[in-house]
């Protein structure tokens, strides 16, 4: 099989000489040999891997994103059948921390992880529905999007008297940028620093509308490192937005090694909002105490207290939390991320369940 850079080589020579930053990004990441889709160990979240997203923290995050889902079916009207739609789920390391916390709507849940990478699939734990590719008309269900927007491909523009868009080409066995004169998208900024640079989220904008299209009575969650608008981004330096990734480190340039590194973008909340304006922001910090992370860590203190002079696992497991809500919660890392709530309900699901809870009580 020829490697992620001979197939973009092939692309571009295919294309006449030059491709649009996204399509290098996306066969990057995404082609035959690209950083997510190869058969080895790159692509992977936790220890082992490249990076670390909330739910290889460590259980904690999955037992909080299991009470917030006893809201949301609550929400939605508490339907017999209530899916959840894990996206980007990569080794499904979030369906194992969920699926083994109490809920109560637990019995309920349909639980779907789509992954696009073949071998990340197959670690993939029974009990759940392993996909490559989202499900279509999503009826009573939650679309969590966890550090997913930031690696879908992105355009890239760069300002030189006028925006132009980044494209690709090669030079030698270097790949190169060359500027292109395009009619700039109108949520760049009217004017920039020469040589500014900002990214135009052209398929993560197409994934929310899409999935917002195709939902009927639920709420989409995206969780990722975000920025208000794309004038901030325009005017600060792209390294600090457009980053590599490989083995835990910062990788090299975003043109280098493709297929051997991470590449991803700050995402730009005021292009989301041109989809459709969310129903909530908040801190993951905010998420994560709204939805009881507080008192997870507090009943984890008091087993550990009851069990400390003859620890057993689970007891262990309750101790971690406390290093646990730490990491999740850090103002400086992952409790900055931004949560983004979209809800589509359903008038009479949400009568329903209002009838519902006034006869209970």
């Amino acid at each position: 099989m020829p490697s992620a850079a001979e197939q973009l080589r092939a692309a571009i020579q295919a294309a006449g000489g030059q491709i649009s930053f996204a399509e290098f990004m996306s066969h990057a990441l995404y082609g035959d040999e690209g950083f997510y889709t190869r058969d080895s160990d790159t692509g992977r979240a936790g220890r082992r891997g490249d990076f670390i997203t909330s739910p290889e923290v460590g259980p904690l995050f999955g037992a909080v994103i299991a009470r917030a889902l006893d809201n949301w079916w609550n929400q939605l009207g508490r339907p017999e059948v209530f899916t959840f739609v894990d996206v980007g789920a990569g080794p499904a390391t979030l369906a194992r921390s969920v699926l083994s916390s109490e809920f109560e709507c637990k019995s309920h849940l349909r639980y779907v992880a789509v992954e696009i990478s073949a071998a990340q699939r197959a670690m993939h734990p029974t009990g759940i529905e392993s996909v490559a590719v989202m499900p279509t008309a999503l009826t009573n269900a939650v679309v969590f999007a966890n550090e997913l927007l930031d690696n879908l491909s992105f355009e890239l523009w760069v300002y030189d008297g006028g925006w132009k868009q980044a494209h690709v080409t090669t030079d030698g066995d270097k790949f190169v940028e060359v500027l292109v004169v395009q009619e700039p998208p109108a949520c760049l900024p009217t004017s920039a620093p020469h040589g500014s640079r900002a990214p135009v989220l052209a398929d993560a904008c197409n994934w929310l509308q899409h999935t917002l299209a195709h939902l009927d009575n639920g709420v989409v969650v995206v969780i990722d490192y975000c920025s208000p608008s794309t004038t901030m981004i325009a005017h600060t330096p792209w390294r600090q937005w457009l980053r590599t990734y490989v083995g835990h480190e910062r990788g090299g340039h975003y043109l280098q090694n493709p297929g051997k590194q991470d590449i991803t973008v700050q995402v730009l909340i005021d292009q989301l909002q041109a989809i459709a304006v969310p129903t909530t922001v908040r801190t993951q910090e905010q998420f994560l105490q709204l939805w009881g992370i507080d008192d997870l860590v507090a009943q984890g203190k008091r087993v550990w207290q009851e069990n400390a002079s003859a620890p057993n696992l689970a007891a262990m497991k309750m101790r971690s939390r406390v290093s646990e809500a730490e990491a999740l919660l850090d103002s400086a890392g992952l409790g900055a991320f931004t949560v983004l709530e979209w809800q589509k309900q359903n008038l009479s699901a949400r009568d329903d369940s209002s009838a519902l809870h006034h006869k209970s009580q």
